[in-house]
């Protein structure tokens, strides 16, 4: 059975989390999905380790309503939503041999703890049933359908009021 990892929290690192880790093309793809984020002011990175090896992580950062919304989406959500402060969670991982044991809550926490948003938001795609689950447990609901590009995958836009459930 895993230790429980410790989880570790950083305003500004991009990648450490694989060091050691991975193999050439998925380890440049996911530091290419956080070099794409990391520019945006605020930015946060959580990371849960056990015994020296990364277990999980997660980022996400302040954002804008219409920036993170878009024009097909904005008046779909609550007004407070969109002028309130929204955190645009990017990603939320766990290794499949550290899941379901609470380390996605506690990035979750983590986030929510170093950003402080009012609302937070995320893309989920309607097949991740574990994904889902667990955002359903957080409080998430379901604001919508969202497409990154018009022929990309159909994601479901998941948003929470902060301070509702298990999240503060």
């Amino acid at each position: 059975m895993p230790t429980r990892p410790l989880v570790m929290s950083a305003a500004v690192i991009a990648g450490s989390w694989l060091c050691g880790q991975g193999r050439g093309a998925l380890r440049r793809r996911a530091l290419a999905r956080i070099a794409a984020q990391i520019e945006h002011a605020g930015f946060a990175l959580v990371v849960a380790y056990a015994a020296g090896t990364a277990v999980g992580f997660g980022y996400a950062f302040p954002c804008n309503a219409a920036y993170w919304f878009g024009a097909e989406l904005i008046d779909q959500v609550p007004e407070a939503a969109r002028t309130e402060r929204l955190m645009g969670l990017c990603e939320l991982a766990v290794r499949p041999p550290w899941q379901s044991q609470g380390i996605g809550s506690r990035l979750h926490a983590e986030l929510l703890k170093t950003i402080a948003p009012s609302w937070s938001s995320l893309l989920a795609l309607p097949s991740n049933l574990r994904g889902q689950d667990l955002y359903a447990r957080l409080g998430y609901e379901y604001a919508g359908p969202y497409r990154n590009t018009p022929d990309g995958p159909e994601f479901d836009l998941l948003l929470l009021r902060v301070g509702t459930r298990f999240d503060s």
